[in-house]
């Protein structure tokens, strides 16, 4: 992998050696045997030589020509600058510093680069590790050279990691650790005694490159899955680190070094004379090589510093600077993390097929494994075992019968078997003969039987999309692999949503997420067709990145995938309606009022039936469930078993008007069983505070909680009472807030809590009988934490008793705290939106409100609809990521819902140029570290 830098042009324009240590030694001509140099000016040369070096790098890389977007190219020039560096400061310190007339064997000094240095790729902004190599005990005239590089390499603002060993306490070491054996493999001369470095050389290859490498090659795969774990396990995250995450470049470096140990290689190429790879695999790893490299460099300019993680403020800067640009239909940087996780998967590709090889034929095998071997078959449903994997039995086999590879996955899934690396080689070698297979219904019907397996069906459609078959058998799936969407709520590629989607509703059968789930597992098993279900989780977001509405050309390709695969005309129907409105369920719990009637008949109407019903509620635990680790939470699953009750309620018949009352008066039941202290007058006397919806809308003891609040502040005559109480199952604090119902007091409220920096999640907003407002917040801080702490707390009761009594400027606060926000998001925009809906409710207007979250967001829009002299009934805030969705029925003063034309056009108006004003306000997005 070491890049010789002869092919780098112009290397004297990066860093001119022999002009550097010229300079230094007129600095140093008349300074006396071990007198002090003149420190200051020596690192000022220094510095001035580095910060040029890589200001002539970094153009070169940046600029138009030929080097251009050339990561490879900064690596190597960069190791070349350091190397020059490190020998001008090594020959200062050994010639002029502490010179010796005739120095003696013990004061060899040899300086040897490792790790990334030694391979001779240097990132940007990377440490650089050193070996200096003596041949005995350590000398004072040798401490005293290592010590002067050091201190003055780190006063140029190097960071460097050091040792300082003999070849035998290096080879020793090495024998004990990994990964010191693993640098030791990377080590590169760069300066002083090149005997101590053939000697250290010559040792390592007899000492390590002798044997059969295989505790090495174990000791780096534990390394990998470790390091994989630590990752997050998953190549399709959202903001992969580009080097330690799946996929990443020290997948492909732990690749070379197991090639490099075991092969004796120095290229990537190599590889293929020795039979490893391809030619078409090597070319691929160099490729993904090249891609990554280019944007880790990226990364290292544009933040200043060593990072490696990919994020949102970064993509859409790298995807411009490599040419991805916004065309119709198609965002670059979509386009840009497209090809980055296609990248990734090469990689995987490429380390699966090596390192499974490897595995395989380097591992020691248990004595059981070996004796379960000898009583397996040999043959299997015509494939051949090769210990616990599945293979073909002749490299031909594809060629000739082509619905084998659909066959070898099934075979493969129903013995929970592993395949072999060879035949996952063969098969992608071969990968066109699956175009063949779309229409023949053998290989269609064997695809939805391994969809709708009861064994593990998320890990044989994963092995099918990492060999390529998945996408080449359905195209549709093919164009949505490695589809990201730039935003902050979707974690994974559509394609590894839809897999998890799938590992989900399994997994949800089999009742592994009954606690989860209580009632999806329940009513799954009351699902007519699986077939019908496993498909629409397929196809719910098949469409995505064309530039239409997914859900409707989604539909499109249920109605012509459906019949391929087998399903009848009625079931390929009810697939594409579940495609159609797979957001429909959601949509309503979340962003409407479900104790208006209106809002459940509406519903109802859309879904027509009990078995679509069962289906949608399935689908769409799923869907969000798959969508990444922090979605789901108890109040979405609240508020969509909500939903599901009072439909199904409707659509048998029922009426949602008496099963309402039965409901509060079992609730009320529950609620006083969990107040043994009160007598029946003070608990009649609250119930009758409360309005039906109040009590449909919480659990019976977050009411009994808020009973006792209340009792609390009548009795000792509180105007404002809070209590607040922290739900770490959910990653919130619950805040609820009683107090005089007064015009505008969400707003203030609002206020109040984004100013001490409460994120407001959710919130639920009451009047009582009595006046009194009973509003509660769901909050956590801006990391997505509960906003906790008794300091943070306290300083929120205060903000809000002052926001109360008109006593708090929010707005002048919530300026002053901008620059504290969370900087790295602020590339997303969210275009304002206001619509406003009168036919969703018969009593209320409901009016939708999109656009940027922010600290104050909901603020600024409650204060817009006071201002309109609106009254706020009820809001349902959702947050997707970056955008927010809140949802409010309002009435106007005199309690009626706003239907005059030019009443409406004002408030749509009044409200997007208040999100407008309050988008302005904000810094523009800062550039990246220049």
């Amino acid at each position: 992998m070491a890049k010789p830098y002869d092919q780098i042009p112009d290397r004297r324009a990066i860093v001119h050696r022999r002009a550097l240590e010229a300079a230094l030694a007129r600095l140093v001509e008349d300074l006396p045997t071990g007198g002090e140099p003149p420190r200051l000016e020596v690192l000022a040369l220094l510095r001035d030589a580095l910060a040029t070096g890589r200001a002539e790098i970094r153009r070169r890389f940046e600029e138009a020509g030929p080097l251009k977007n050339n990561g490879d190219m900064v690596l190597a020039a960069t190791s070349f600058l350091m190397d020059q560096l490190i020998r001008v400061v090594f020959n200062l310190a050994d010639q002029r510093i502490y010179p010796a007339a005739n120095p003696s064997v013990a004061e060899r000094l040899g300086v040897v680069a490792t790790g990334g240095y030694g391979r001779g790729e240097l990132a940007p902004l990377s440490d650089i590790d050193l070996l200096f190599l003596r041949p005995y005990k350590q000398t004072p005239r040798g401490e005293q050279i290592v010590e002067f590089m050091l201190y003055l390499l780190w006063d140029m603002g190097l960071k460097v990691g050091h040792a300082t060993r003999t070849v035998e306490e290096s080879l020793r070491y090495g024998e004990r650790d990994q990964t010191i054996r693993t640098a030791l493999l990377e080590a590169r001369y760069v300066w002083g005694d090149r005997e101590l470095f053939d000697e250290l050389i010559k040792g390592f290859a007899q000492k390590f490159l002798s044997g059969d490498g295989r505790d090495f090659v174990e000791a780096k795969l534990a390394e990998r899955d470790q390091r994989h774990q630590r990752m997050g396990d998953s190549r399709y995250v959202v903001e992969p680190n580009v080097k330690e995450g799946k996929g990443g470049l020290r997948d492909l470096h732990l690749l070379f070094w197991i090639a490099e140990y075991l092969y004796r290689v120095r290229e990537p190429s190599e590889l293929v004379a020795k039979g490893v790879l391809t030619k078409e695999e090597a070319r691929h790893f160099a490729r993904a090589e090249r891609f990554l490299t280019t944007v880790r460099c990226h990364i290292h300019y544009l933040t200043g510093r060593a990072e490696d993680r990919l994020s949102f403020d970064l993509q859409r800067e790298i995807a411009a600077r490599l040419g991805y640009n916004d065309r119709p239909g198609s965002r670059g940087v979509e386009r840009f993390t497209k090809h980055y996780y296609l990248h990734a998967k090469t990689v995987g590709d490429l380390t699966r097929i090596f390192v499974a090889a490897l595995e395989d034929s380097r591992r020691r095998k248990p004595r059981l494994a070996a004796l379960w071997q000898t009583l397996r078959p040999r043959e299997l449903e015509g494939f051949r075992l090769d210990g616990e994997r599945l293979a073909v039995s002749s490299p031909d086999a594809f060629a000739k019968d082509p619905v084998a590879i659909l066959r070898l996955f099934h075979v493969a899934q129903e013995n929970d078997l592993d395949i072999h690396p060879a035949t996952l080689r063969l098969i992608t070698q071969n990968i066109r003969l699956v175009d063949r297979l779309r229409n023949d219904p053998e290989p269609n019907r064997l695809f939805m039987q391994m969809m709708t397996s009861r064994h593990d069906p998320e890990t044989t459609l994963r092995r099918l999309n990492e060999a390529g078959v998945f996408g080449r058998f359905v195209p549709d799936f093919g164009r949505v692999v490695a589809q990201t969407q730039h935003d902050m709520y979707h974690t994974y590629t559509v394609d590894e949503h839809t897999i998890r989607a799938i590992g989900i509703l399994a997994r949800i059968e089999a009742g592994q997420l009954k606690e989860d789930h209580p009632l999806a597992s329940d009513i799954v098993h009351k699902i007519l067709s699986r077939p019908v279900l496993y498909l629409a989780v397929l196809l719910h977001d098949i469409a995505k990145g064309r530039g239409g509405d997914h859900s409707v050309l989604g539909a499109e390709v249920a109605m012509q995938l459906g019949p391929r695969l087998g399903l009848s005309a009625a079931e390929t129907e009810t697939v594409a309606w579940l495609v159609r409105y797979h957001l429909a369920m959601s949509n309503t719990s979340f962003q409407r009022d479900l104790m208006d009637p209106k809002t459940i008949d509406s519903f109802a109407a859309l879904v027509q039936s009990p078995e679509r019903l069962r289906l949608l509620l399935v689908l769409t635990v799923c869907d969000i469930r798959a969508v990444g680790p922090n979605v789901w939470n108890g109040w979405k699953a609240a508020l969509l078993r909500q939903l599901y009750n009072a439909t199904e309620r409707v659509l048998s018949g029922g009426t949602l008007a008496g099963g309402r009352a039965e409901r509060i008066k079992a609730i009320q039941t529950e609620v006083a069983e969990r107040l043994p202290a009160w007598n029946e007058q003070d608990k009649e006397e609250h119930f009758a505070r409360g309005y039906a919806p109040y009590w449909l809308s919480f659990t019976p003891d977050t009411l009994a909680r808020q009973a006792e609040l209340v009792r609390s502040a009548e009795r000792d005559h509180q105007p404002l009472a809070i209590e607040h109480r922290i739900d770490v199952e959910r990653s919130v604090t619950e805040v609820t807030v009683y107090t005089l119902d007064t015009h505008g007091l969400f707003a203030r409220l609002a206020g109040a809590m984004a100013v001490s920096g409460a994120n407001i999640v959710d919130a639920k907003i009451f009047t009582l009988a009595n006046g009194m407002a009973l509003d509660t917040f769901w909050l956590q801080d801006l990391e997505g934490k509960p906003f906790d702490g008794p300091q943070r707390l306290a300083r929120l009761a205060a903000r809000v008793e002052l926001a109360l009594s008109n006593r708090l400027d929010i707005q002048r606060e919530l300026d002053s705290q901008r620059g504290s926000w969370p900087r790295r998001d602020r590339v997303f925009t969210v275009e304002p939106r206001v619509l406003i809906d009168n036919n969703a409710s018969d009593t209320f207007t409901v009016i939708e409100v999109n656009g940027r979250d922010r600290p104050g967001f909901l603020h600024v829009v409650t204060r817009a609809l006071t201002r309109l002299n609106l009254q706020i009934t009820s809001a349902h805030i959702t947050t997707y990521g970056e955008r927010a969705v809140d949802v409010f029925y309002v009435k106007d003063l005199f309690g009626l819902k706003v239907v005059h034309p030019d009443k409406l056009k004002q408030v749509a108006a009044t409200v997007e140029k208040s999100i407008r004003d309050f988008d302005a306000r904000f810094d523009p997005i800062a550039k990246a570290a220049e």
